[in-house]
C-alpha cells in the first residue's frame, strides 16, 4: 500500500517532499511513495501581505483536510508555517534535521558580492542609505527596521523564483529571504550574507520541516519516527511552545531560535512592533529535557517587559 505525501504546489514545497519521499523510500526499498499536490489560501493570494490577510494556518489548512479526510497519509511543511495547535486528530510525527535557520541578505546579480561572505562587519552595511528592502515577512521588516530604520521596507510576495527575478529587475534593492529555501533549491550561490539571529531572529521553527500525520495511523507514524531529528525537535519545541504562549502568527512580529548548548538548551526570543520602535529580546537557558517549558518562561519575560504592549498595539 503506498504512503501518499499531501504538499503544496510550489518549487520549494515539492522539493522538500520529494526529499522526504526519498529518505522514506531508501528506509524501506520496494515502498511506493506518491505526492499530492494541494494550493492553500496562502497560495491563492498573493497580493496582499500576509500579515493582512488574517487567521491561521494559510498554509496549511487545505493539506490537514486531506489527512483528516484520508486522501493522504502524511504532509511536509515548512515548519515554520505550522500553527502550534494542530487540528484534533493530527500530530507533528517527525522533525527531520534542521537546515541552516538563518534569515539572509540577498542583493541583485549584479552586485559583486562573495557568496554568504558572513563577515561581521557587514551584515546591513553593505545597504545604502534609504535602500528598498523586499520581505513577506513582519517579523523580518520589523527587525531590520530597528537596525536600520532608514532603509525602506517593502512588501514582497511570490515564490522565491519570482522574487529573485523583481531583485534582479531593479524593483528592490536587497531581500531577506530564509537561507533553509535558498540552499534546498540549489540557490546558495544567491545569499550574500547570513544575517545572525541576534539581528535578525528567524521564525519559530524556521529552516526545520514538520512532518504531520494522522494520530490513529501507526503505519505512518512508525516510519516517520525513523526521520526524527532529536536536537532538531527539540529546538523547534521549545520555539513552538514560545510562539503557542504568546499566540504569534503572520501578523506578529515573533522571533525564536533555540539551539543546543553542551548539555543545556538556549532560547532566544523576539517580538517587536510593525515599526520595528518597540522591541523586546529575552534569551534564557534551560534543559533539553522541558524543551517547552523553556519556551513558556521565555514567552513570560518577554510579554512582562514590553510585549504584552506591543501586542495590544498590534491587535488596534
Amino acid at each position: 500500500m503506498p504512503i501518499r505525501i499531501a504538499t503544496r504546489r510550489s518549487k520549494l514545497a515539492l522539493a522538500q517532499s520529494e526529499w522526504v519521499k526519498s529518505c522514506l523510500e531508501a528506509l524501506e526499498p520496494g515502498l511506493t511513495v506518491e505526492l499530492r499536490e494541494y494550493v492553500t489560501r496562502g497560495d491563492q493570494v498573493q497580493n496582499v501581505p500576509l500579515s493582512e490577510i488574517g487567521g491561521k494556518g494559510l498554509f496549511t489548512k487545505e493539506i490537514e483536510d486531506a489527512l483528516l479526510n484520508g486522501e493522504a497519509d502524511l504532509a511536509v511543511h515548512s515548519l515554520k508555517d505550522l500553527p502550534s495547535q494542530l487540528p484534533a486528530g493530527l500530530v507533528l510525527a517527525a522533525v527531520p534535521v534542521r537546515e541552516d535557520p538563518r534569515d539572509v541578505l540577498v542583493l541583485p546579480t549584479s552586485v559583486a558580492v562573495a557568496a554568504d561572505s558572513d563577515v561581521n562587519t557587514a551584515y546591513l552595511e553593505l545597504l545604502p542609505q534609504g535602500a528598498r528592502v523586499g520581505s513577506g515577512s513582519l517579523r523580518r521588516m520589523s527587525q531590520v527596521l530597528k537596525e536600520r530604520p532608514d532603509l525602506r521596507v517593502e512588501n514582497v510576495r511570490g515564490n522565491v523564483d519570482t522574487r529573485l527575478r523583481k531583485l534582479d529587475e531593479g524593483q528592490y534593492d536587497a531581500l531577506i529571504l530564509a537561507a533553509a529555501g535558498l540552499r534546498r533549491l540549489g540557490l546558495a550561490h544567491r545569499i550574500s550574507v547570513s544575517l545572525p539571529a541576534e539581528i535578525s531572529t528567524p521564525a519559530p521553527g524556521q529552516g526545520a520541516l514538520g512532518l504531520e500525520a494522522r494520530a490513529d495511523d501507526e503505519r505512518t507514524l512508525a516510519l516517520l519516527a525513523k526521520l526524527n531529528h532529536v536536537e532538531s525537535s527539540v529546538c523547534v519545541a521549545a520555539e513552538r511552545a514560545l510562539m503557542d504562549a504568546v499566540g504569534g502568527g503572520c501578523s506578529v512580529p515573533l522571533g525564536a531560535y533555540a539551539r543546543v548548548r553542551g548539555d543545556r538548551l538556549e532560547l532566544l526570543g523576539v517580538l517587536a512592533s510593525a515599526d520595528g520602535k518597540c522591541l523586546v529580546r529575552e534569551m534564557r537557558e534551560g534543559s533539553l529535557a522541558e524543551p517547552a517549558e523553556l519556551g513558556r518562561a521565555v514567552a513570560e519575560k518577554l510579554l512582562a517587559t514590553g510585549g504584552r504592549e506591543i501586542l495590544d498595539a498590534l491587535a488596534k
